[in-house]
């Protein structure tokens, strides 16, 4: 099991003998707690999936945890015991409830949150936003005005558990539970009385409008000149999400798209991709922030679509690690999409919307987070068509999987690119976690490399574009070193003495600056060029005689 928001694997070293670590323990504890809460289980390795076979726990260990984390941190709730795993080993499972609201905390003051597969400490200016994501945890399981069960709208029930019950996505276990318990399951009904949740999914419509505050959504199309020439409002709370989700994805606007050429063929690429526009609607329902007032606006540009989401990314998710972090402002709500179907697992959804825009030769998407909202930017226009058959065609021969297509397609795209640069797109944290995606284009030479270290860079075979008959533009970005060094000795013998930026913008703006410095540091050293002035006031020139020469 892959260690995520909910779940940690720990070694037995952490709390026995010289190497036992309280502190690190009650900082994860407090961690889980301040997010949905989850189990750590103690005695399997980070490179295991079980304890060793003959592993034996002694319950003087279990008393002891159960003893010293509460000690050691405050609105912490852990529950630790002995559990046997299928190999036979015993291992510790401990269990840490959610500080539903309170902010948990460390005994010495310090306050930390579980983001994905990390334990983040909460800064001063974030704990505001950590109270208000408790608050949205609350909302969804809150009876507030005391509607009962019977006074829903029992179409809209019967249609819903209808559709749980008839999801692959759900287990067997949940399949068999009656009505009442399936709702109290998943949290529509408390006591016979339908919660926030349940109002949002089944209530009457007079019910639904009473919430804080659920969601309303404007989608407005807009002609080359900025002018709205088409609205549709969904703001008289008739539909549950689901309901709202398909008529938005039933607009006759998502159908309109191009066709490219490919051999003998034409390839359909619509200007948004219906799983895409489903993706990106069903995260805005999902993440948004139902405590606070706010339509979702869906604005169709003659060159874009904007989606507007009231409130923030939640807590440790940003617009740059979107593609790999997740974490659940609704939970609850979240699970239900995620059975129905209606959105992918956690942590892939954005994974999906990056696969399918690369895929044909779009941008990926932008993501901005302002102070009141969310704003998600996807380009209608196709970067290049020879990409699209070229990613169509690779992923024909090579079967690539997800991320190996979005690599592929940010290296395809920039026609070059560098470790860094395809990192920080993938928000990887070293060269071992890039290999998880670009591994398998690597070995089979679909992407080359060149230097080492942070000075690689990566770019798809030459062979491979010629094969396909790529027919890209012609630029300096693969310039091989001694042309590089002929052409800054070339600029010098002019221009000299110059800084870099002026060498840079003269001999081909598209060659990395980073690129160019290196060759010149390079020069200095060999004694080849000279210069003179420190950092941005440095200027480069040659010896007279060169020139002369």
């Amino acid at each position: 099991m892959e260690e995520n928001s909910h779940f940690d694997k720990k070694s037995l070293k952490l709390v026995q003998g010289k190497t036992a670590d309280w502190s690190e323990l009650a900082k994860d504890c407090v961690c889980f707690a301040n997010g949905v809460g989850g189990e750590i289980h103690i005695g399997i390795e980070d490179d295991q999936d079980l304890p060793d076979a003959n592993q034996k726990i002694q319950q003087s260990l279990v008393d002891k945890i159960n003893k010293i984390i509460p000690q050691l941190t405050l609105n912490v709730g852990v529950v630790a015991a002995i559990t046997t795993a299928s190999n036979g080993g015993e291992f510790i499972n401990l269990k840490i409830f959610r500080s539903s609201q309170t902010i948990a905390c460390t005994s010495s003051g310090k306050y930390y949150i579980r983001v994905a597969d990390e334990c983040r400490p909460i800064l001063p200016e974030d704990m505001t936003r950590v109270a208000a994501e408790k608050q949205a945890f609350i909302w969804e399981e809150k009876v507030v005005r005391k509607i009962a069960l019977e006074d829903a709208d029992y179409q809209k029930r019967d249609a819903l558990l209808s559709d749980i019950v008839n999801s692959e996505r759900v287990s067997g276990f949940v399949k068999e539970m009656g009505q009442e318990e399936l709702m109290e399951h998943y949290l529509f009904t408390t006591d016979g009385y339908l919660t926030n949740l349940g109002v949002l999914w089944f209530g009457s419509r007079k019910d639904r409008a009473r919430l804080h505050y659920a969601p309303t959504v404007q989608f407005i199309k807009y002609d080359e000149d900025g002018n709205k020439i088409n609205k549709t409002v969904w703001d008289d709370y008739t539909k549950n999400p689901k309901e709202l989700l398909n008529e938005i994805i039933a607009l006759p606007d998502w159908r309109e798209s191009i066709e490219i050429s490919d051999g003998l063929f034409r390839k359909t690429i619509p200007n948004y991709d219906i799983e895409v526009i489903r993706e990106i609607i069903a995260n805005a329902l999902v993440h948004k922030a139902y405590t606070m007032r706010g339509d979702i606006f869906i604005n169709l540009y003659h060159d874009r679509l904007e989606v507007h989401s009231p409130g923030r990314l939640p807590l440790g998710v940003t617009p740059s690690n979107i593609i790999s972090k997740s974490v659940q402002r609704n939970q609850h709500l979240s699970k239900v999409f995620h059975d129905l179907k209606l959105i992918e697992k956690e942590g892939s959804g954005y994974d999906k919307v990056y696969e399918i825009q690369l895929f044909n030769g779009k941008p990926e998407p932008i993501v901005e987070e302002w102070d009141d909202r969310v704003i998600v930017t996807l380009k209608k226009q196709i970067i290049s068509k020879e990409v699209v058959r070229l990613m169509s065609r690779v992923n024909d021969d090579f079967n690539l999987n997800q991320k190996e297509i979005i690599a592929l397609g940010l290296i395809a795209q920039s026609g070059v690119v560098s470790a860094i640069s395809l990192s920080n797109k993938l928000c990887v944290r070293n060269n071992d976690s890039l290999k998880y995606w670009i591994g398998k284009l690597l070995k089979n030479e679909i992407v080359l490399s060149k230097g080492k270290t942070k000075a690689t860079e990566y770019f798809v075979n030459p062979e491979l574009l010629k094969d396909n008959e790529f027919k890209g533009k012609t630029d300096l970005k693969k310039i091989e070193p001694h042309r590089l060094e002929h052409l800054i000795l070339e600029d010098l013998k002019i221009y000299q003495p110059c800084s870099i930026g002026d060498i840079n913008e003269r001999i081909g703006i598209e060659i990395s600056r980073r690129k160019v410095k290196r060759k010149l540091d390079e020069m200095v050293m060999n004694k080849t060029v000279y210069s003179i002035g420190e950092k941005k006031g440095t200027k480069y020139f040659i010896d007279q005689n060169l020139t002369n020469n």
